[in-house]
């Protein structure tokens, strides 16, 4: 008995997908001051990468997927190996990371550090990028 095929038919095959990689937490030094430079903080980094699908993932070929785990691995160790004097320079890097695959058509990071202010829960800093935009990142907020 053949297994039947699992494939979207029609008008209604998805040509995007989305991966939204949820509250990464990581450690790195981020920041100028003394303290900042010398202990390493806390970080919570949220990622949303969109990419065009290749017909074959609709056949579970793996080859033909975003592999968001590499992507992951690869942030993970920007981040807990780097050193970084501002958080926009974190957010940008991490960002090449997730912008890195030919697939990729948008993505947006955001990373939290967690008590930066006094009576704040955290600072956050949130950059995006678009494949038409030619590589181009555009802030879309700083908020604490």
């Amino acid at each position: 008995m053949s297994r039947a095929s699992t494939q979207p038919r029609g008008e209604r095959i998805p040509h995007e997908a989305e991966i939204n990689v949820s509250r990464l937490r990581l450690r790195t030094f981020i920041g100028f001051n003394d303290d900042e430079r010398r202990k390493k903080q806390d970080v919570v980094i949220d990622l949303l990468i969109r990419y065009r699908l290749r017909q074959g993932v609709f056949d579970d070929r793996v080859a033909d997927a975003l592999d968001y785990k590499v992507v992951t691995k690869a942030v993970i160790d920007l981040v807990e190996n780097g050193r970084f004097l501002l958080l926009e320079k974190l957010v940008a890097d991490v960002l090449a990371v997730c912008a890195d695959h030919p697939d990729v058509t948008y993505s947006r990071v955001t990373v939290d550090k967690p008590h930066a202010l006094r009576f704040a829960d955290s600072v956050s800093l949130t950059l995006e990028y678009r494949a038409e935009a030619a590589g181009s990142m555009r802030l879309l907020e700083k908020a604490s």
